[in-house]
């Protein structure tokens, strides 16, 4: 009798090992690596330590990179699961030459580009011949050559190509405007020298300007800027893995567009759409 309590004991012990195990491993966080840069490092990194990131079950690891090409040879590679930090055009401009290997997954947020100026109040002001600097990788190029139409200081073919678009389609220039490319991140150090630049919002949040306050002109979320809306995005083979899948749902939760509309003063623009 003795015997067979002390067997019933270890089975008892034993299969409750094994279910503490299988609970463990059930319930056991995912990691995510996800690659960032700037401010959307920042929001994911709150975001990583948010309850709702826990309650989903997601150890959400950021890892920045400060280049976007490196970002995304690193998506490619698998190096990291996920990466969060381009548009639209440029994810096209980078996935044509890389065999289409990524795939976006969710739409995340507008973050408009702005023209800017020290030398004037109103683009109306803008001299005949004046000086202006515009990003040079052709993602941003597009995009400020876009811009310039929207606020009627240039006119674009009509057949006008995100992907290859430059400054030879302008095909009208009624100001004739001077208009030199430099790297983006070096822009806002032109605003003492020339008397327009576009700045793409990050580069202008780093040099603390605000761009629906400091801004003459800037995109407004219509359907004429979407190659501009920010997206996740992932290698293909991991385009319908349930936790990054996961991640949309966290970006766009209340708490975030709180803590967003706290620290960026609604420089960011919360787009929750079907992918293009």
């Amino acid at each position: 009798m003795k015997r067979t309590v002390q067997l019933l004991t270890l089975g008892i012990l034993v299969i409750g090992i094994v279910a503490c195990s299988f609970f463990s491993k059930t319930t056991e966080n995912k990691q995510i690596v996800l690659g960032s840069t700037g401010s959307d490092a920042q929001i994911w990194k709150f975001i990583a330590q948010s309850k709702a990131a826990k309650d989903e079950h997601l150890n959400i690891v950021v890892k920045e990179i400060n280049d976007g090409v490196a970002l995304n040879n690193a998506t490619l590679e698998n190096e990291i699961d996920v990466n969060a930090f381009q548009s639209w055009g440029y994810f096209k401009v980078y996935n044509q030459a890389h065999q289409q290997q990524l795939q976006a997954i969710a739409t995340t947020y507008l973050e408009p580009m702005g023209l800017y100026s020290k030398k004037y109040k109103s683009l109306k002001d803008l001299p005949t011949g004046a000086s202006v600097v515009i990003p040079s990788d052709p993602a941003n190029t597009v995009r400020a050559l876009k811009l310039l139409q929207k606020a009627d200081l240039i006119q674009l073919t009509q057949n006008f190509n995100a992907l290859t678009g430059n400054v030879q389609d302008i095909v009208s220039n009624p100001k004739q405007l001077k208009i030199t490319l430099v790297q983006g991140g070096t822009a806002p150090r032109a605003l003492t020298d020339v008397d327009l630049v576009a700045i793409g919002n990050t580069d202008a949040l780093e040099s603390g300007l605000d761009v629906t306050h400091d801004a003459l002109f800037y995109e407004k979320v219509d359907q004429s800027v979407g190659d501009n809306i920010n997206i996740l995005v992932v290698n293909k083979q991991k385009a319908q893995d349930p936790d990054l899948l996961k991640l949309a749902k966290l970006y766009h939760q209340p708490f975030v567009k709180d803590y967003i509309q706290k620290h960026f003063k609604g420089t960011k623009i919360d787009v929750n759409q079907p992918l293009i």
